[in-house]
C-alpha cells in the first residue's frame, strides 16, 4: 500500500507545472473538450508508465540487490534535482492534435511528452525499489490525473495561483528523502 501511495503522491506533485501539465492547459484551451482529453490522459498514462513499471520490474530481477540500492538512491537525488528545473512545453508536440482529434491528440502527444520525462524515471526507479510495478503505475497514473485533470477543466486560471516552487520544492524533498533512505539502506548492508 506505501507503494501506492508514495508514488500517487510523488507524482501528483511533480507533475504541477510540468509539461503535460501544460500540455494538458494548452488542449483544454485549444479544444474545450474536457472528456476526450482525460481519456487520452489516462490512456498514454497507463501505457507509458505500464512499460516503466515493466522496466522497473525487470531491473530488480537483473540487478543485485546491492547495486540496485546504490542506483536507485542515486536515480532519486537525481530526481529531486531534476523536480527543480521548470519544464517548458516544446511546440511540435501540439502541432499532432491538427491531425488525430482530441482524444487522438492528447493520447499521441501525452505518450511522447512522458517518454524520458521525470515522472516516467520515477515509475521505473519507484517500480524497482517498491517491487510493486502493478500498485506503483496505478499510483503514477492517480499523480497524474491528480495533478492533470484540474488543469483540463480550469485551465490558466488555476496556474495562477499555484505555488509552483513550493509544490516542486516539496516533490524534490521527497525524492531527496527516498534517495536518502534508499542510500543509508545500501550503506548499512555494507557497514556503513
Amino acid at each position: 500500500m506505501e507503494s501506492l501511495l508514495v508514488s500517487t503522491g510523488v507524482v501528483a506533485l511533480a507533475e504541477i507545472g510540468d509539461k503535460t501539465q501544460l500540455l494538458a492547459f494548452i488542449l483544454a484551451a485549444r479544444f474545450k473538450k474536457p472528456l476526450p482529453i482525460i481519456l487520452g490522459i489516462l490512456v498514454a498514462t497507463l501505457v507509458n508508465h505500464g512499460l516503466a513499471g515493466a522496466l522497473g520490474a525487470w531491473i530488480t530481477a537483473t540487478i543485485s540487490p546491492e547495486v540496485l540500492r546504490w542506483v536507485l538512491g542515486g536515480s532519486f537525488i537525481a530526481m529531486a534535482i531534476w523536480t527543480l528545473i521548470p519544464d517548458e512545453i516544446e511546440e511540435e508536440e501540439t502541432q499532432i492534435a491538427r491531425r488525430f482529434g482530441v482524444f487522438g491528440a492528447t493520447l499521441i502527444t501525452f505518450f511522447l511528452a512522458e517518454m524520458g520525462d521525470k515522472t516516467q524515471i520515477a515509475t521505473v526507479a519507484m517500480a524497482a525499489h517498491y517491487g510493486a510495478p502493478l500498485l506503483v503505475v496505478i499510483g503514477t497514473t492517480l499523480g497524474m490525473l491528480i495533478a492533470d485533470v484540474p488543469a483540463v477543466f480550469v485551465g490558466d486560471k488555476l496556474a495562477a495561483r499555484i505555488p509552483m516552487r513550493l509544490v516542486h520544492g516539496i516533490a524534490a524533498a521527497i525524492f531527496a528523502l527516498l534517495g536518502v533512505a534508499t542510500l543509508v539502506g545500501a550503506g548499512a548492508s555494507l557497514g556503513f
